[in-house]
């Protein structure tokens, strides 16, 4: 991933779905970080989208920024503590809210 990618990642409202067995799940998500490769997402009000990740890692996000659409697919792993809590709870735009876990998601494929 290139630094102009990392910078579009944690600049753009991500659209980030997860399904269970038989629905999928979309919800906005306004804060991404990048830490070497891989993509670290706060959970501050998520409950469905946790549920899912816990009994199915596979993902997709999706984000435009000016004329470019990206899709990543990847496979997410939920944090409720450790580094990685501690990460989340530690970043300035999280600083009023829960952190109450990570999702950490390693990138499998980039298309736009």
């Amino acid at each position: 991933m290139n630094s102009k990618l990392k910078k579009d990642i944690e600049r753009s409202v991500i659209a980030f779905a997860t399904s269970n067995a038989n629905k999928p799940h979309v919800i906005p998500i306004a804060c991404a970080k990048i830490v070497g490769s891989t993509i670290v997402i706060t959970d501050n009000f998520m409950k469905k989208t946790k549920s899912n990740i816990i009994k199915n890692k596979n993902i997709a996000l999706t984000f435009w920024r000016g004329d470019n659409c990206y899709k990543i697919q990847g496979q997410a792993a939920y944090y409720n503590k450790g580094k990685w809590l501690e990460f989340v709870k530690n970043m300035k735009e999280n600083k009023r809210l829960p952190a109450k876990g990570a999702i950490i998601i390693k990138i499998n494929k980039i298309s736009s």
